[in-house]
């Protein structure tokens, strides 16, 4: 059997592949598959035609490898010496490259399968791993030891740390203990730095700190708070380091501990102590292959920087958090006497940057125990994620254990076939299949816990086209979706009663159609498909599936996946839908928070971009309309969300009677952009960095973005990046990370009622979303309904010309031109 060429997680390998041509993965194979042994196993040695050598145990009526044998690569001089099985490698054996790299352990079908150890070769800079193995991949318990003195312990799936108890020790002594995902610090997890002390204990995504947590110094100061993307984002309390914690408060830390807000400690070391203890740790997660099918081996070797990225954003979290030798370290004391008098302090602070701060324990401390559940309790609805997790128990649990399973049967059932171009047989209801899924599991589908169901699955090459179009993992998808993590149900913000499910990272959503929707969804499929194809700049849904499960007992459900367009490093202060009409297009007797999707009469902001974007913005939303306009679709709406930059700091007045001040985005050279003390020089407006091919590396881009980059005039008409000092360094391309100017008018009593236009900094994120709604006989007889009650231009459901000339029109007023031009 050939070893592989460059092992897939990683390690060190031959640099090609020996006994291709006519080695025993070859020649002997085939032949086992003519031949039965009728009697013991002999010995004796095979020379192939290219030169390769084996000697060992054979087969009596053939030459077949079976039992223990050498075999020499003549290429390359690779030698493998163990078990064979019908002519590949089966059982114990031991692996050595011409370079030194050794791996002894187990193999299964000619894989590296079962526990083994790898130990590169002698004197380089090469790494070791001792756990389990999975068709050449690390999968399961195991120790990865690095070149660099870092070691890393706990389950892997297929080549990475995943999953929970895991720890990473850096050669510097900082340890992290907790979740992993992708090898990346994800999930709820203890860090804490040796060169400090330091120590957080909260939640994190792709290796920064997200979400709530507790940061606290080795003077004994603490701040309990939010983060996004590892920056401060949000409220929390700083206590300084002699302060004494008050009661009440140390009740609210751990009561977050046992709400699952904040990690545990003593769970996640018991947890890790346990992984030890797994005899061979090799089935640990063997249950999360999330393929029916056998996956292919993976091509793409990771470099030896994607092994220590974990280390590079420990860095980067140090470097820039305050009170690891930073401002917050000052609010503390020389000694314990008089502790009570350093104040415990509230701070709001926006990606980073401190925009407020009140004393806590001035005057009325302590604080009154109603009083501080009233704060705790705003602080929590702060961070609070959209939706609610779909646990056992919630009445979509099995829907959603019959839509994971559907997903990884589809896309484990597509993935292996060869891509080709969509023909016309693979649209339309007939290129859809189904399979049953009973409960116990049959030939080709595996047992579960939900109930028996039916499940359908439509145009699955042109779905699968349409992902790899947009950019998309095979294997994120299936993880994002089908993974450990349950999925959140969200409320629903339209009058349809669609039911919507997020994944848990954010990346796609799932909504519930009825069928006359997946109807219209077919039938323009082939035009959809033609449009994204064509305008890889397009703001229409991305869609990545359409499936329907039917339970044993129960009705249908229909899905289709989309993808989240506020899924992105920032965060969304403010949504709205926007349709261009204006009967019950209002929100006004609902309380409204950062998840709250506003409508047409809600929105008072105007938003002024650069004339080449505006230019290219609705040039782009004409043509999308003009599709959906041809396809006889209405009732769509322009999806807005968009993020105030340190809003409380940026605010700024101007009578109604002064011109509207022109684009101030500022345009950063490469080596200022690389100084972070120019970046925060710019803290009044939002910063451009022109794009150098030596940042390609630091960009942050977004989960499923396609298109081209945005060029400013500001630049000379250079592609630019958005630069957010203290935050990230954002791809900009139509409707994703538009930075522009936001001015809401507002009236004060104070001033006599008079008008006054405030000015932020924003960055948008548009897209057109339900756009799959025809003008059928129901929605005719819907508008001449209400045309007699209603003033015809104002509602919603009219005819598609109309309603796409009205949408544009009503579109130009929210992008206005900027009064200079």
């Amino acid at each position: 059997m050939t070893p592989p060429a460059v092992l897939t997680n990683g390690l060190e390998g031959p640099s090609h592949s020996p006994g291709t041509n006519g080695g025993p993965n070859h020649h002997p194979k085939a032949a086992a598959s003519r031949t039965t042994s009728a009697s013991g196993p002999r010995a004796g040695e095979l020379t192939l035609p290219n030169g390769d050598i084996y000697s060992g145990m054979l087969l009596s009526d053939g030459d077949i490898p079976e039992g223990t044998g050498r075999y020499v690569w003549s290429g390359s001089s690779c030698v493998y010496d163990g078990g064979w099985r019908r002519g590949m490698r089966h059982g114990h054996g031991r692996t050595l490259w011409p370079s030194g790299a050794v791996y002894e352990g187990e193999y299964s079908a000619g894989y590296m399968d079962g526990e083994g150890t790898y130990s590169g070769s002698p004197g380089s800079s090469s790494s070791s791993y001792k756990g389990g193995w999975k068709l050449d991949r690390k999968h399961g318990h195991g120790v990865q030891t690095y070149c660099n003195g870092d070691v890393c312990e706990g389950p892997w799936v297929q080549g990475q740390l995943d999953g929970h108890g895991c720890r990473y020790t850096w050669a510097n002594g900082s340890t992290y203990v907790g979740v992993m995902r992708n090898g990346l610090m994800s999930g709820k997890g203890v860090l804490t730095w040796s060169a400090t002390g330091d120590s957080f204990q909260g939640n994190w995504l792709d290796g920064a700190m997200h979400g709530h947590g507790l940061y606290t110094w080795q003077d004994g100061g603490c701040y309990v708070g939010t983060w996004t993307r590892g920056f401060k984002d949000g409220k929390g309390t700083f206590y300084p380091k002699c302060s004494r914690v008050p009661a009440a408060h140390e009740i609210y830390i751990d009561d977050l501990r046992k709400r699952g807000v904040l990690p545990d400690t003593s769970n996640i070391l018991q947890h890790n102590a346990d992984q030890k203890s797994v005899a061979g740790g090799a089935s640990f997660l063997s249950r999360r292959n999330l393929s029916f099918e056998q996956p292919a081996p993976s091509k793409k070797r990771p470099s030896l920087q994607r092994r220590w990225s974990i280390g590079v954003a420990i860095e980067r979290i140090t470097r820039h958090e305050p009170g690891a030798g930073g401002s917050d370290r000052t609010n503390g004391c020389e000694d314990t006497a008089g502790s009570n008098s350093f104040p415990i302090l509230e701070r709001e602070y926006a990606q980073g940057v401190l925009i407020s701060e009140v004393v806590l324990n001035s005057k009325s401390f302590p604080e009154s125990s109603k009083k501080l559940r009233r704060r705790q309790s705003k602080m929590m609805r702060d961070v609070k994620r959209p939706g609610e997790a779909i646990i056992k128990g919630h009445r979509s649990y099995d829907l959603m254990l019959c839509l994971q399973l559907g997903i990884r049967y589809t896309v484990g059932k597509i993935t292996p076939i060869q891509r080709r171009e969509v023909r016309a047989s693979d649209y339309g209801p007939n290129a859809s299949f189904w399979m049953n899924f009973p409960k116990d599991g049959s030939r080709l589908t595996p047992s579960h816990r939900a109930v028996d169901f039916k499940w359908k699955d439509y145009c699955p090459m042109v779905f699968r086209n349409l992902r790899e179009m947009f950019k998309i993992d095979t294997a994120d998808y299936m993880i994002s979706i089908c993974g450990s993590d349950a999925l959140r149900e969200l409320s629903s913000p339209g009058k349809s009663g669609s039911i919507f499910f997020l994944s848990q990272d954010d990346r796609f959503m799932i909504k519930t159609l009825r069928k006359s929707e997946v109807q219209v969804l077919l039938r323009m499929l082939p035009h959809y498909y033609r449009h994204v194809h064509t305008y890889e700049n397009t703001l229409v849904t991305k869609f990545f599936g359409l499936h329907r499960v039917k339970p044993s007992s129960g009705q249908k459900f229909r899905f289709v996946v989309m993808g989240n367009m506020f899924c992105t490093e920032l965060r969304i202060h403010r949504r709205f839908d926007l349709k261009g009409s204006s009967l019950g297009r209002s929100t006004d007797k609902i309380k409204i928070d950062e998840n709250t999707t506003l409508k047409d009469l809600d929105l008072n902001y105007s938003f002024y971009l650069e004339p080449s974007w505006r230019d290219a913005l609705l040039k782009q939303i004409e043509t999308d309309s003009e599709f959906l306009r041809n396809q006889g679709i209405m009732d769509y709406s322009l999806l807005l969300g968009f993020h105030y930059r340190a809003r409380q700091s940026l605010q700024r007045r101007a009578s109604l009677h002064e011109s509207i001040l022109p684009d101030k985005l500022t345009v950063l050279s490469e080596q200022d952009a690389a100084e972070e003390d120019s970046a925060h020089n710019y803290r009044e407006g939002l910063v451009l960095v022109q794009r150098g091919s030596d940042q390609k590396s630091k960009v942050a881009v977004g989960p499923h973005i396609r298109g081209s980059r945005l060029r400013s005039s500001s630049a000379c008409f250079e592609e630019v990046d958005l630069l957010l000092p203290g935050t990230a360094r954002l791809q900009i391309q139509l409707g994703v990370n538009m930075p522009a100017r936001a001015e809401k008018e507002e009236k004060h009593a104070e001033d006599g009622g008079k008008s006054f236009r405030q000015v932020y900094d924003v960055v948008l994120y548009i897209g057109i979303i339900d756009i799959l709604q025809d003008y059928s006989m129901r929605k005719k007889i819907e508008h001449g309904y209400k045309s007699i009650k209603y003033n015809p231009l104002s509602i919603s459901v009219v005819e598609p010309r109309f309603y796409s000339e009205r949408f544009l029109k009503f579109i130009h007023t929210v992008f206005p031109q900027n009064s200079s031009n």
